[in-house]
């Protein structure tokens, strides 16, 4: 039997640790180092520096406020650009992989996709605290720093957030600087890239910077290429001695392969001896993206405790996705079905924001003060078209797979409905014409129109928040945020417009015990929603337009301790709510709300153990059943590993060697919410190590499943297990001057 945790015990372990705790330690003791609320700031763009002991350097951005970490009621990592170095990392998978309490679902082969506690999301992403919700791989190469944080996040980022956020942190200009840097790199698979850094400053007025980043892709699996390219110039201005701007553009173009995995057996895993088939047409299982993003940033400071920040962003979207997957697979014939669709998204985000930082006391206590509005206007319009093969009706069609080898090249451009072919012979099925299992010849052609939408998003908000110093070693944190989310869908081929206007708030309230200044012990509540037109705001159509979001709420109560200046761990337990309003299946004219909820627990360490000695460790246990009308199924939501385990270690051996080595476990989940299909539990081994030929060049290489294991990491469906890499190693160059 699974263990359950409650509301009642989250209140009652927070109590228990806390309050004798504060009691016994309710005076600051001689040389603590505390966070009361004093003095004073002054600011370089976002990079906080401190006069006195207060506004001290937050390390993370997402908060909008100088809060130290340590003081924050909630649970969250960091990934710096010297960590994603020396890893070798190159997508925000790699980086999930390392974090407790999340982890990567497949993404259907063509975009970013996390399960945060539980909760799957493909729209949970923000760049420099903006949102960024377009469906893609994003790309690491202009990055200060990555940060996820666990729990709803409404209050900071609005509606979704419901089980977590990750913040891409940009790199900026660097004021009176001048230098370059770059990295080649190449891997076993005939991957490689180039990326360079270069920054120019001869005054403390102003500086111009270029990231820029070419990499031609390939893995293990058969037809996969593609290139990516990302260019991002910015330039930071200082407009006097209490001004910054930052200005920058962004092009990002990707192209590539979309691989969908491999199917299930009878025992509901994946087939192993279909391992190197791969479910798609090399011509037509493809992804093009190209955007163009514009961002503005200007912060003041208006005295030495009250600080503005408005931020502009622009983004133009312009993506196409088609792809053919395995819809079915029977292993009595041997037969797999496909199907499949081309879909497109042109999209154009404009975003303002603005938010006043102040610090400041009233009486004995003090209070660091957030206040800030956000308007968010998107037009995208998005379209369907699934297969059609002419020799079925029902649009499916049977051929077959040969596991022996794989010319398993398919039809073509995927735009509706599914195909068979039999597993006992060489699949054929290339450009829109194959042979199925009984030996006719098909043509799949692109004319079945799913769905044309043009949607109209307009979203106010406005929001506050107060961290009050109440003692010297009690804080609490209250706020709420207001949002007037408001849609307009036209479904094109219907000429039906249909609207619907949501209006929510959502409260945060967090408690902070600080018995020693190096030890927090802290209990909050939060809650997000997500309207019914989803992420990516598919539809209202239906029953939807009656419906009211679903709401999420957040109880968490946990640790935190800074052994040393640069070791913290973090302990954390929660409780995600979700309350979802659904048409009463015994009377369709009213409605329910039916409520299910994940629970967990979450340890994280990282830091330098001692000099030289480096580690970043994450072990997370998740629980959750599903709910129906009639109450608990007795199933678990799909994507929810019990146990998963991970830890790197980074060591430098000598002044200008260094290795590094790492582990990532994952329990065994379920690929469906039927918990018919499932994806095995794995574990991985990688390394690392590198060498510092001078100062200015170093030379290393990350391999990556030292042990050769086979695994299946994510998926999208039932048919759907990624295939994960075997035993690679990428080797780079790295320099700077």
């Amino acid at each position: 039997m699974i263990h359950k945790f409650s509301r009642a015990a989250l209140l009652i372990s927070c109590a228990a640790i806390a309050f004798p705790a504060a009691a016994e330690n309710s005076a600051p003791q001689s040389g603590e180092i505390l966070s009361p609320p004093g003095p004073i700031m002054d600011t370089q763009g976002e990079d906080i520096l401190v006069t006195g002991d207060v506004l001290q350097s937050s390390q993370i951005n997402s908060v909008k406020t100088p809060t130290p970490i340590i003081d924050i009621p909630q649970s969250l990592t960091i990934t710096t650009d010297e960590e994603i170095l020396e890893r070798g990392i190159t997508s925000l998978g790699q980086i999930v992989d390392y974090t407790p309490g999340v982890n990567t679902s497949q993404g259907e082969g063509h975009r970013d996709a996390i399960v945060f506690r539980g909760v799957r999301s493909t729209a949970d992403f923000f760049i420099d605290g903006v949102r960024d919700d377009v469906q893609y791989y994003r790309g690491l190469y202009n990055l200060e720093q990555v940060e996820i944080l666990r729990g709803p996040n409404a209050l900071l980022f609005g509606r979704g957030g419901t089980g977590g956020v990750l913040n891409r942190v940009t790199k900026k200009g660097a004021l009176g600087e001048t230098f370059g840097g770059g990295q080649i790199a190449i891997d076993t698979f005939g991957e490689f890239s180039i990326q360079g850094d270069f920054n120019l400053s001869n005054s403390e007025n102003a500086a111009f910077r270029l990231n820029a980043s070419y990499e031609n892709l390939n893995n293990h699996r058969d037809f996969y290429d593609g290139e990516r390219i990302g260019i991002n110039p910015t330039a930071r201005l200082a407009l006097g001695e209490d001004t910054i701007l930052d200005l920058s553009y962004e092009y990002a173009n990707h192209d590539r392969f979309i691989d969908r995995g491999i199917v299930t057996g009878d025992d509901g895993r994946p087939v192993q001896a279909l391992q190197d088939v791969v479910f798609g047409d090399p011509e037509n299982n493809f992804l093009d993206l190209e955007a163009h993003l514009l961002r503005a940033n200007l912060q003041h400071n208006f005295s030495e405790n009250w600080k503005g920040v408005v931020t502009a962003f622009y983004g133009d979207y312009d993506k196409v996705y088609s792809n053919f997957f395995a819809n079915d697979f029977d292993p009595a014939t041997n037969q797999v079905e496909l199907d499949g669709y081309i879909d497109t998204t042109e999209r154009q985000n404009f975003i303002l924001s603005g938010n006043l930082i102040g610090e400041f006391e009233t009486g004995s206590l003090g209070h660091t003060l957030l206040v800030g509005g956000e308007f968010i206007s998107t037009s995208s319009d998005q379209s369907r078209f699934n297969t059609r093969f002419d020799t079925s009706v029902d649009d499916v069609a049977a051929f077959g797979v040969d596991p022996t080898s794989n010319p398993f090249p398919f039809f073509g451009d995927p735009r509706t409905d599914r195909a068979v072919f039999d597993a006992t012979r060489p699949l054929d099925l290339f450009g829109n014409v194959g042979t199925l299992a009984d030996g006719r010849t098909t043509t799949n052609s692109f004319s079945d129109l799913n769905d044309f939408t043009q949607v109209e998003v307009d979203v106010l908000s406005l929001y506050i928040q107060d961290e009050i110093a109440l003692t010297d070693w009690l804080n609490v944190v209250i706020g709420g945020r207001f949002d007037s989310f408001d849609i307009e869908v036209l479904n094109v081929p219907a000429a039906d417009l249909r609207t619907r206007k949501d209006e929510e708030f959502s409260p945060r309230g967090g408690l902070i015990i600080k018995p020693m200044g190096n030890i927090s012990i802290y209990a909050s509540y939060s809650e997000s929603f997500l309207p019914r037109s989803g992420e990516q705001f598919a539809n209202i159509n239906g029953s939807n337009d009656a419906l009211a979001p679903n709401t999420f709420t957040n109880l968490e109560a946990g640790v935190k301790w800074d052994f040393t200046t640069g070791l913290s761990l973090t302990a954390a337990i929660f409780e995600i709510e979700q309350s979802s309003p659904q048409v009463d299946e015994n009377d369709a004219g009213s409605f329910v709300v039916v409520d299910s909820n994940v629970q967990g627990f979450e340890l994280q360490l990282q830091g330098q153990v001692m000099p030289g000695w480096s580690v970043s460790a994450g072990y997370s246990f998740l629980d959750g059943e599903q709910v129906d009308q009639a109450g608990p199924t007795g199933l678990r939501p799909r994507e929810l590993p019990e146990n998963m385990f991970s830890i790197w270690n980074q060591v430098e051996v000598t002044d200008r060697f260094g290795i590094g080595l790492g582990l990532t476990h994952q329990d065994e989940s379920f690929i469906n919410n039927g918990n018919s299909a499932v994806l095995p539990a794995y574990t991985r081994i990688d390394a690392s190590a590198y060498y510092d030929v001078s100062d200015n060049f170093r030379v290393q290489v990350n391999v990556e499943n030292l042990t050769d294991t086979l695994y299946f990491p994510n998926s999208h469906s039932t048919h759907q297990a990624s295939v994960a890499a075997p035993l690679n190693a990428r080797f780079a160059i790295t320099g700077r001057f």
